[in-house]
């Protein structure tokens, strides 16, 4: 049990990170990115390729990083300057083409086999102190994130993004270019999505293109908007919720022995749709956000 809470927590830290990368993009510059999964996808392969060529885990993280940054730039230099729901549907089918490009380049990513025997964070530890080292690992770098992104929000930097998200013409008016924040915004939130990819294909020691699927661009959303759209915070507590969810509803099964394991995914994803739906009524500024701001 020890060790499924740790698993647990680990998933979660790599939550955390992808949810602070989404929470910069759309919580404090208002992008509305449905693709997030995409870079999450570029990192998880960057660092397994290199890896299994004999590159130190630790070397795979910048690179993973650099990659997703790399991916963001023509992306955000295409599709930023056209409106928000637009860049939705395009960051959504670049999150899709990212995947067919894993699946159909069996070259480099062995396609729908996936790349197997990736080197392990820690490898010369074992058990559970192997587990609680990539937990430390996880803890440091959502600390550093948070960090960074308190700076961000305190910085001129900081407070020209939220001008966008709040009224972007306004900040045309008053001479500056909202594309070029835009762009720097969605490449840092790249990165940070690099490196959670990074430790989550050291964690398994298994990445397949099926595992990088819309659905957790959707799951990240659903953390955030639990948690508080915009807040530090609000990726913590709501990437934790998120996590009680879905974990928590596998004992669901115990409950209800009559339904098949196959529907209990189902229900399973029923059962945070309907914590989404209860939030958006009842709660629409999450759980860290404040009660008296729209």
């Amino acid at each position: 049990m020890d060790a499924y809470l740790i698993a647990i927590a680990i998933v979660t830290g790599i939550y955390v990170l992808m949810a602070l990368g989404l929470n910069l993009q759309y919580g404090l510059t208002g992008l509305i990115n449905f693709g997030h999964v995409g870079f999450f996808c570029v990192g998880a392969y960057a660092a397994a390729i290199l890896a299994s060529r004999g590159w130190p885990a630790a070397a795979t993280f910048p690179i993973a990083a650099a990659v997703a940054v790399a991916a963001a730039w023509p992306l955000g230099l295409v599709s930023l300057r056209l409106r928000d729901d637009y860049f939705a549907i395009v960051s959504l089918g670049f999150s899709e083409v990212v995947r067919l490009v894993a699946t159909s380049e069996r070259w480099l990513t062995n396609g729908v086999q996936g790349i197997a025997g990736i080197p392990r964070l820690f490898a010369d530890l074992s058990g559970t102190t192997q587990a609680l080292a990539v937990l430390a690992l996880l803890l440091v770098l959502n600390g550093l994130a948070i960090l960074a992104m308190r700076r961000i929000v305190a910085s001129p930097f900081g407070r020209m993004i939220e001008a966008i998200r709040d009224n972007e013409e306004a900040v045309r008016a008053l001479g500056k270019d909202p594309t070029r924040f835009k762009i720097q915004v969605l490449m840092l939130g790249a990165a940070l999505a690099g490196v959670s990819g990074a430790v989550y294909a050291h964690y398994i020691g298994f990445i397949a293109p099926e595992q990088f699927v819309p659905l957790v661009t959707f799951q990240i959303w659903m953390a955030i908007v639990m948690g508080g759209v915009g807040r530090v915070s609000g990726a913590l507590v709501g990437s934790g919720l998120l996590m009680l969810f879905l974990e928590g509803s596998r004992f669901l099964r115990d409950l209800l022995p009559f339904v098949s394991e196959v529907e209990m995914a189902s229900v399973r994803i029923g059962v945070v749709g309907l914590a989404l739906i209860l939030f958006t009524l009842y709660r629409p500024q999450g759980l860290m956000g404040d009660f008296t701001r729209r």
